[in-house]
Order: C-alpha cells, then structure tokens, then sequence
C-alpha cells in the first residue's frame, strides 16, 4: 500500500512541475536564494510566519502550533546558504487560557523595534502581545467582525508599521463584508482602514511593512495539486483596493510560502524574505526563499525603525 501511494504521489508530484511550466507568471521580483530547513525536534514543520532583523541574518519564526525560534542565517555572496536554529520554545498563552490541540493555530507574526511581539491566532481570532519574545502572553481587544472569521480562513496575516501601529488581514472576507478588510488596532480598537479587493482566488497569509512604507501582502493559492504565491503591495497614502501586483508564481514554483519579511540591505535594495509551511507532510518542504525587489536603488523617505530579534 506505501509503496503504490509513493508511486501515486510522485506522479502527482510530477504533474504538478508539468503544470508549473505553462501556467500565467508574473514578476517584478528577482529570485536570489532558496534554502530548505530541516530540525530534527518534535514539532518542527508548519512554519507559518517570519520576522527578520535588519542585518539580514537573525531571525524570528513561528509554527501553526504556537511554536516560537529564534534562528540566524548564513549567507554566502548576500545569498541564504544555510540556517541555524539558537532556541526554540512553546508560546506561552493569556494567563488563565488552556486551549485543546485544534484551537492552537498560531498564523502571523509582528515585532516592534523594541522587542515587543504580536501573534495572531487564526481558529480563535484573537491578538496576543508579549513584551518580550518567550515571555508572557496578554490578550488585545477584538472587533466584533473576529467572530464570524470562517473557522480556518480567519486571522493570518500580521504586521506593524512604523509608528508601532498593528495591522490584520483575513485569510478571506468575514460575513456580510464586500472584499478583505484591513484593520489596524488604534487607541478606540480596531478600525476598517480600507478593503483590499480578492484577485484570481488568492487568498491573504502574511504582511509586512517595507522599509519604503509601503503595505506588502503576501497571498497564496491551492489549485489541487500544488500551491501558487502573489505579493501585492499598498500605498495606504493613496488606497488603491488591488495594489501594485509584484509577483505571481506557477504551480509547484515554491511550497505553501506563509510567511513574509520586507527589509532592506546594505547595498539599498529592497529584499523579500518568505518562509513555507510544509503542513507537517512528508513529501511537502519548509524553505526559505528570497527575492529582491527590481526597482531603482533609493533609501526611502520614510526612515525604518531598526528590527532588531539577536537580544531577544
């Protein structure tokens, strides 16, 4: 029986890299590097989210079973050639909280330059902040739209800008909404900025501010037999609801990538950074993959706050 589903699979496997020849791809990306990660302590797999510091290097990831790592990467000419993993722990839940094993599916992932730390948690819908990365976990508020989230389709996508302020985007539209809205946690809760239009079946799993302020939001899509990647990009200065289209990718081009770093290296380019979540399968892959973005080399205007995860 293993033996024709090892068959079965490798012909699916195979007709996925058929498919990924012909179907539509676009891209003002340039690929740089892909790594894939393998631990051997149980848990690993399921990366569902990434923050990367300003060096490039020292890293913050996050398992869809709420666990945390602290890891470093090594690069070789400014490509990734490797990870290393420095420490990895269960989150720790709002005090008073015990959750079953279903409800433990942490998504997104935000880092403020003072260490404080958001996740977001998809089958409950709720925002957590820890002061610091393996310390104690505080609940925040919610908008009344949390709780008609469809059970695995709610909170993915987490990020912060530079003024500290937090931002989420579902996985698809809650009930009675027209489009994917954009929340950001304000002194009064959670507000609707604006509503990102769905484009081509693509739904919302990670989002980063880039160091040119801008809203990067990385999308993907599951056709049956392999995974698809978008990243749009957003001037909330001047809302456009489908944004700057950067990357669409074929069919078994990466794994399910889920998580998203936006940063920019020494040299003034603007680097995107993205994780996969292999869904604890064996014949899926955790990666690590980099593009890098092909526009003009030009330091922003909006001066980054400094990501720093090293001391954490």
């Amino acid at each position: 029986m293993r033996k024709r589903f090892a068959i079965a699979l490798a012909a699916l496997i195979g007709l996925a890299f058929t498919f990924a020849g012909s179907a539509q791809t676009f891209s003002k990306l340039q690929f740089e590097s892909r790594v894939v990660w393998k631990e051997q302590f149980a848990g690993f797999g399921g990366l569902s989210a990434l923050e990367l510091a300003d060096n490039g290097r020292d890293f913050l990831a996050l398992t869809d079973r709420m666990i945390l790592l602290q890891g470093r990467l090594s690069r070789e000419n400014g490509r990734i050639s490797g990870v290393e993993l420095l420490r990895h722990e269960p989150l720790k839940l709002p005090k008073g909280m015990t959750l079953k094993a279903r409800h433990r599916d942490s998504e997104g992932l935000a880092l403020r330059p003072d260490g404080t730390l958001f996740v977001s948690t998809e089958r409950l819908n709720q925002v957590w902040r820890y002061d610091r990365a393996f310390g104690a976990a505080k609940q925040l508020p919610q908008h009344p739209d949390f709780r008609t989230f469809y059970g695995n389709a709610g909170m993915e996508a987490l990020a912060i800008d530079r003024r500290g302020q937090i931002y989420t985007v579902p996985e698809s539209s809650p009930k009675n909404r027209d489009g994917l809205p954009l929340y950001r946690l304000t002194s009064k809760g959670w507000q609707i900025l604006f509503f990102i239009a769905p484009v081509d079946g693509f739904d919302p799993v990670a989002a980063d501010f880039g160091p040119d302020g801008k809203f990067y939001l990385l999308e993907r899509k599951f056709s049956g037999i392999g995974f698809r990647s978008q990243l749009r990009r957003f001037d909330l200065g001047a809302f456009d609801p489908v944004g700057e289209r950067l990357l669409t990718t074929a069919v078994g081009r990466h794994d399910n990538l889920e998580g998203l770093s936006v940063w920019r290296d020494d040299t003034g380019q603007i680097r995107l950074t993205m994780v996969a979540d292999d869904n604890f399968k064996f014949f899926q892959t955790s990666e690590i993959v980099e593009y890098v973005l092909t526009e003009p080399k030009a330091q922003s205007a909006v001066k980054p706050l400094a990501k720093m995860v090293a001391s954490l």
